[in-house]
């Protein structure tokens, strides 16, 4: 080889590892948040929110009253969407419209933040008609949880937004819930650990269970497992590479849950997780007259995460129980199973 071969050769090769430590750093990044996670404006007293009803339609004037009970007390104004507008016929609104609301909140800079009224059946449907560019402009609240996670894993993912997987309008906040609450909503601090509080009777219901030991960091990703694995196979689909998952659910048989589980596995959605924390599931037990699986909720999990590499617990107060802690998504998070804990290490608000 000559001496121009060898230099051409050398550029070449060159060219080629710079090209290749790019595509490298690239593929390390593309599934972190941290680094352009959009948050959003902490609430002031006497700020204007928006109240929205993505799912299951609420139109009864004892909800609505529950609703500015809770509006007064956060000392907040509400403004709500047009879907909570009684009329004939079906009182759900067709998505088009119930995404029209949400995206001019988003868009309205008198509104500061959007709190989901309730749950229940039909966010995914208004997935689509969703402006993911004005939203990700427009920065906001959005707090919600159980059916309205299929929101919260779309505006972090097409948005980058942080959003609050926590209590609606219409949650009961008991304990000290609305504590944390206020915290997430009013101030950039870090929401702190996160123990399950202790109960003065014996054989408490709000048990955890250790499923595989260990510490893990990473960013907070998850919601209602139903949503979850609903949304598998579309672009609105959960990623959790590099991420802690936490899952919640509720009223699912231990046998819906298994396959749940093996679904998100067989995506490869276990890959590469950081941990996962499991919350409490209410009413999730065998109870079909004739069970067409013997296994327990407790034995399902065991069963899943026996050879997990990372950290899992199940037991938090997360998601569809009175007491309830408010989880942001795409902050860093830390699963310790040695005290059972979750600490939110970063704030939801800036």
């Amino acid at each position: 080889m000559n001496r121009r071969d060898l230099l051409k050769f050398s550029t070449i090769t060159s060219t080629a590892l710079f090209i290749n430590r790019l595509l490298l750093f690239s593929q390390s990044n593309e599934n972190t948040l941290s680094s352009k996670l959009n948050k959003p404006n902490k609430l002031r007293k006497g700020d204007t929110v928006g109240i929205v009803s993505p799912a299951t339609a609420v139109s009864s004037p004892d909800d609505i009253d529950k609703a500015k009970e809770l509006l007064d007390y956060l000392e907040l104004k509400g403004e709500f969407s047009k879907d909570f507008e009684i009329q004939e016929g079906y009182k759900t609104k067709p998505s088009s419209l119930r995404a029209a609301s949400i995206n001019s909140f988003f868009e309205n800079k008198d509104i500061k933040g959007i709190i989901s009224i309730r749950g229940g059946y039909g966010s995914m449907g208004i997935l689509p008609y969703l402006d993911y560019d004005l939203i990700k402009k427009n920065p906001k609240i959005f707090v919600g949880y159980s059916d309205i996670t299929a929101m919260h894993l779309a505006f972090n993912k097409l948005s980058l937004l942080s959003t609050l997987h926590g209590p609606m309008v219409l949650s009961s906040f008991s304990g000290n819930t609305i504590e944390y609450y206020k915290t997430a909503l009013f101030t950039n601090k870090p929401l702190g650990k996160y123990v399950n509080p202790s109960m003065d009777v014996f054989r408490s219901d709000n048990r955890e269970f250790v499923i595989k030991e260990g510490i893990a960091e990473g960013e907070l990703t998850g919601g209602n497992l139903s949503l979850i694995c609903s949304l598998i196979g579309t672009k609105y689909e959960i990623e959790t590479k590099g991420r802690l998952l936490f899952i919640e659910d509720v009223g699912e048989e231990p046998y819906r849950i298994d396959r749940m589980l093996t679904q998100l596995n067989l995506a490869g959605k276990f890959k590469d997780i950081k941990g996962i924390v499991f919350g409490k599931c209410s009413e999730c037990n065998n109870k079909s007259a004739n069970p067409v699986w013997d296994y327990t909720l407790m034995e399902v999990l065991f069963e899943q995460f026996k050879n997990s590499d990372v950290p899992v617990m199940y037991g938090l107060l997360f998601g569809h129980t009175s007491f309830q802690f408010p989880i942001p998504y795409g902050v860093i998070g830390k699963i310790n199973t040695e005290e059972k804990s979750l600490e939110i290490m970063e704030s939801f608000c800036k």
